[in-house]
């Protein structure tokens, strides 16, 4: 019975408080009461915490998308983290497009000049798939986990603490008006008392009310310095959490420092992979790689003033590589001679009819009369096999 006593007597002092301060924050809002500003410092230091939270919940959403493009896939992944279980594991954009091309070069022949570059495009795309999914994993360990452990730790902290102030600042302030009202209303029975009235039962009961509202002073004055205790140590603890945000700020410069080195650390892998890719696909003859000369160029334009366009060091980065002529094939293939051909990169004979290179070896290589117009014979040493002209170059 005790305990249900003190838990109603608690809910009625709860219920009370809390009317006070809605009283208080109502009467403000209206201009009817006065209210307790807090020092500048103090209001400087919140305004930045608020700043800080909305930038960085925009910063992490959009990374969040520029990392994971696919909403359905973000909403999977967010499901199984609040569930505290691994995502399942799923291959992304650029390693399903480089499958389909290796499936189709294979399909095709990797003999063949068409399908071999889509096999070789294929494991490049598959190569930039990979240095994707690095990138993602680095980046939401290094940046995007930091920030959402300030959004989801410690700036809770400083809101629940916040609030707190907020509410010792609405007590003091109803403290002060019920000070103030006591006060006045003292005033105004001492006025009273000290008039010249008739009877005496009306002069007690004036000397107790006068008693009684002075005895209410002293209380309200009791009461106002003790919420002026609380509200001050509650502005202190406050304020030593808000000026954790500039350490926030440092902690989170780092880590965009490593964001942004996981990003250098994609775009180099992506770049030297393609610039391999590159060279592989330059060695094809010129008659493969026709298209995007005709597509670049405008009806009218002369190949003279296009290339006048490309960068020097484009040009320089290309000036060494020697592509044989469709002509020079054709010569050679329609002649009975044998010509020297330098292998551009490494080839794996696929049966016995064929011969297996190395890059930059030099062999012997001729025309057989009915062979593939992809094939020609080559000659090392006492091995001979067919090889696939895409991967020569014929030397003068």
């Amino acid at each position: 019975m005790n305990i249900m006593d003190f838990n109603v007597k608690k809910l009625a002092a709860d219920a009370g408080t809390f009317l006070s301060r809605a009283v208080q924050f109502t009467e403000e809002k209206l201009g009817q009461a006065e209210k307790t500003e807090l020092d500048a410092h103090l209001e400087n230091l919140l305004s930045k915490a608020e700043c800080t939270k909305i930038w960085t919940e925009k910063i992490m959403k959009q990374t969040e998308v520029l990392l994971q493009p696919n909403p359905n896939a973000r909403i999977e992944e967010f499901v199984y983290e609040k569930l505290d279980r691994k995502a399942p594991s799923r291959i992304n954009n650029p390693e399903l497009l480089g499958q389909y091309m290796i499936d189709a070069g294979t399909e095709f022949g990797p003999g063949t000049a068409y399908g071999n570059a889509l096999i070789k495009c294929g494991e490049t795309q598959k190569r930039i798939g990979t240095a994707d999914r690095e990138l993602i994993q680095t980046s939401a360990l290094n940046f995007l986990t930091p920030l959402r452990n300030f959004i989801e730790g410690d700036y809770k902290t400083i809101a629940k603490e916040r609030k707190l102030l907020q509410n010792k600042r609405l007590d003091l302030d109803a403290a002060k008006t019920r000070l103030k009202k006591a006060k006045a209303a003292e005033t105004r029975s001492s006025q009273l008392n000290s008039a010249r009235l008739e009877g005496d039962n009306i002069m007690v009961n004036f000397s107790y009310m006068l008693n009684y509202l002075h005895v209410k002073w002293l209380k309200s004055e009791q009461e106002l310095r003790i919420t002026q205790s609380e509200f001050d140590r509650q502005a202190e603890i406050t304020r030593l959490l808000l000026e954790g945000i500039s350490s926030t700020h440092a902690h989170h410069l780092r880590c965009l420092n490593d964001f942004v080195e996981a990003q250098m650390t994609y775009y180099a892998q992506c770049y030297q992979y393609m610039l391999d890719l590159q060279k592989q696909l330059g060695s094809f003859p010129s008659n493969y790689l026709c298209n995007n000369n005709q597509t670049s160029a405008t009806p009218g334009t002369s190949v003279p003033s296009v290339l006048s366009n490309v960068g020097s060091s484009a040009i320089a980065s290309t000036s060494g590589l020697v592509i044989s002529s469709p002509s020079n094939l054709n010569d050679l293939k329609e002649s009975s001679g044998s010509r020297k051909a330098r292998v551009l990169y490494d080839y794996d004979a696929a049966n016995s009819t064929e011969l297996s290179l190395l890059a930059d070896e030099v062999i012997t290589v001729f025309s057989v009369v009915g062979m593939d117009s992809d094939w020609l014979m080559g000659e090392r040493g006492n091995q001979k096999g067919k090889v696939p002209i895409t991967y020569l170059e014929l030397l003068n």
